[in-house]
Parts: structure tokens; sequence; C-alpha cells
């Protein structure tokens, strides 16, 4: 998540010792099942036949492994991403007899289809530690809003780092506390037990803009 600041000095900012902890919702992150084949070839133009024949080269690395490099099926792996609120997710990969939990670590895209070109899968178990981004979804239609202010959302997902077995899915903030001015930081939010939020306590995640009648009104008060 972008490290996004605070408003500018006296913008009625919720500081640290405002509304903490306000009503939040996790989501855990559901395990997908994702069947993987052996791949010996390698090489530019075998991975490029690869993908013509709907497969989508991949590499499984971590846990003192030695890299094994594999190939998924990009139809069923393209469902399931479409199904899947981020591309940080759990996967019980079905190596034809054997099951590895792994966490998808990166999908390399076509940059003008979008395609999957390749994907990197991190070799886990449930007490592994990861980092992962996870999706922020706000609640709730903030006091602020009410009374003619714009909410913004200046972070759509938060850097996380905890134990696989409690990893989220999705992270829900209620902003309803919130007033004209006021900005809900990372340090204001709870996160679900085990789970650390990698950046700044100081760090903005939303924020709520004055309406034009209130900056009018508090110009006029200092004025």
């Amino acid at each position: 998540m972008p490290a996004a600041t605070d408003p500018a000095p006296g913008s009625g900012n919720l500081s640290r010792g405002g509304i903490l902890n306000p009503h939040a919702h996790f989501v855990m992150a559901k395990k997908h099942v994702l069947k993987a084949e052996p791949r010996a070839r390698s090489g530019s133009g075998v991975l490029k036949q690869l993908r013509r024949e709907g497969w989508v080269p991949s590499v499984i690395y971590g846990r003192g492994t030695e890299n094994k490099n594999l190939k998924v099926d990009a139809k069923a792996f393209g469902e399931l991403l479409a199904h899947a609120t981020s591309e940080n997710i759990l996967i019980n990969l079905d190596l034809g007899g054997s099951n590895q939990l792994a966490f998808l670590q990166t999908v390399q895209h076509d940059p003008l289809s979008g395609k999957p070109l390749h994907i990197d899968f991190l070799s886990i178990d449930e007490n592994s530690e990861i980092t992962a981004q996870i999706p922020v979804h706000l609640t709730g239609e903030p006091a602020g809003v009410k009374a003619g202010g714009l909410l913004e959302q200046l972070g759509h997902a938060l850097e996380v780092r905890c134990l696989a077995s409690v990893l989220p899915e999705v992270l829900e903030f209620d902003v309803t506390h919130l007033n004209e001015g006021d900005s809900l930081h990372i340090g204001d939010v709870k996160l679900p037990a085990g789970v650390t939020a990698t950046h700044a306590a100081d760090v903005v995640i939303a924020h709520v803009e004055k309406s034009a009648a209130a900056v009018s009104e508090a110009a006029a008060a200092t004025a």
C-alpha cells in the first residue's frame, strides 16, 4: 500500500488519541485447489509453445526445497483468480498424488492481454510466516460525508505479515465515526490476532475531505 501521509496540520485529523480500533470484520483466507504437473522443458521458445497449448509455466520454491518447474492449466488458473479477492492467496497444489500448500507469490501478466505468463509459488506450511497485500474494504457512511464531506480511500490494500494459518482474505474497516477532516490511520484499526501491518502507524488508509462550506466557515473563523 502506498505510504500516504497525513493531510496538512490543522485539517481535523483523527489523532493518536482519537477513536482507536473501530469496528472491523475479517474474512480468513480460503485454501484454493489447483492441479499442477511437472515441467521438464524450458527455454523461451518452449515456454511459448506451452502457453499455446493452454498451460502457464510455473515454479515452486522455498522451505529449503529445491526449485521445481511446473505447469498449470491456464483456464483453471484464470477461473481461480476470477473468484479470488487478490493474487496473494493460499493454494493447495495437487501434484498428482501429493499435495503441497503454497502461497501465490507473483504472477507475471502479458502487458497487452493481461493473460498470465508465469507463476511463482512459495512452498509453505501452516506455520510459515508470509507477507501479503490484503484488500481493504471500507464499510458504513462517515458522519463527515453526511455533513457534506467526501470520503477518499488512499489505501486499497494493506501489506501485512502473519503465519499462513491466520492469513486474512479481506480486511473490512468501519468508517462511520469519521467526521469532516478526520483520517483513518493504520494505527487506528484493529487487525486479526497474529497479523501485523508492515507500514507505520501514521500511514493514512482513508480521509474525509471537508466540504467547501466547511472550509469557507473555517477560513472565516480564522480571518
